[in-house]
C-alpha cells in the first residue's frame, strides 16, 4: 500500500486528472481514462475505463464502462461485461456477460445477465434477467428506447423491441412486439373481513 492507502499495479494506466480515493485496488491490463473518479473501497481488474467516468464503491472485473457514466455504490460488473457512455450502473446493480447501449440506465436493485441491451433503456428496480433454467444459459435482447417496469423478470430466452413497455411486475416468457404495452400478472382482488373473521385482529399490535 501507498502512503494515500491504495493498491496500483505497476501495469495498470490511468489518465491525467483521475482520483483514486482510499482502499481502491486496480490490478492487470486496467486502462482508466482522464477525469475519473474512483471512491473508496473500489475493485477494478484488467478493465477498461472511459474519460469522466465515477465509480463509487464498486467491482468491475474484465470489463468495459464508457465516457461519463457512473458505476455504484456497490455495483458488480462480472467479466464479460460492456456498457456505453453516459449509463448509470447504479446501487447493488450486478452485470454479467451483458451489453449495455449508451444513456442506458439501471439504478438500483437489477440483475442482468446474459443479455444485449440497447440504447436509452430505462430498466425499474428489482429487474431480473432469469438466464439459467437450471441446465443451460440464455441470453435475452431488449432494443432501444424500451422501459422495463419495477420487478420484471426477463425469462431469457426473449426479445424485447423497440420502444416498448413491460409493466411493473410483470414477467416476461415471450417475444415483445416493438412499440407495445405488455403486462403480465394476475388481477388483484379483495376479502372485506377476512381479518375478522379469522379472529386474527385484536385492535393492537401483537407481539
Amino acid at each position: 500500500m501507498t502512503e494515500k492507502n491504495y493498491y496500483i499495479d505497476d501495469t495498470v494506466q490511468v489518465g491525467e486528472g483521475t482520483f483514486i480515493g482510499p482502499g481502491c485496488v486496480i490490478k492487470g491490463n486496467t486502462v482508466i481514462g482522464k477525469n475519473c473518479v474512483l471512491d473508496q473501497n473500489c475493485r477494478i481488474e484488467d478493465s477498461i475505463i472511459g474519460d469522466n467516468v465515477k465509480i463509487m464503491s464498486s467491482y468491475i472485473l474484465k470489463s468495459e464502462v464508457g465516457d461519463e457514466t457512473e458505476v455504484g455504490p456497490f455495483a458488480y460488473m462480472r467479466p464479460g461485461s460492456k456498457v456505453g457512455k453516459n449509463c448509470k450502473v447504479g446501487d447493488f446493480v450486478e452485470v454479467k456477460n451483458a451489453v449495455l447501449g449508451d444513456n442506458t440506465k439501471a439504478s438500483h436493485l437489477t440483475y442482468i445477465g446474459d443479455a444485449d441491451l440497447g440504447r436509452g433503456i430505462n430498466l425499474g428496480c428489482g429487474v431480473v434477467f432469469v438466464n439459467y433454467d437450471g441446465t443451460n444459459k440464455h441470453r435475452s435482447t431488449v432494443e432501444d428506447n424500451a422501459f422495463i417496469g419495477c420487478n420484471s423478470n426477463i425469462v431469457s430466452p426473449v426479445h424485447v423491441g423497440e420502444g416498448s413497455y413491460i409493466a411493473a411486475g410483470s414477467t416476461v416468457t415471450e417475444d415483445v412486439e416493438a412499440d407495445s404495452l405488455y403486462i403480465a400478472r394476475s388481477r388483484a382482488y379483495v376479502k372485506k373481513n377476512w381479518v375478522a373473521k379469522r379472529g386474527l385482529w385484536k385492535g393492537k399490535y401483537q407481539k
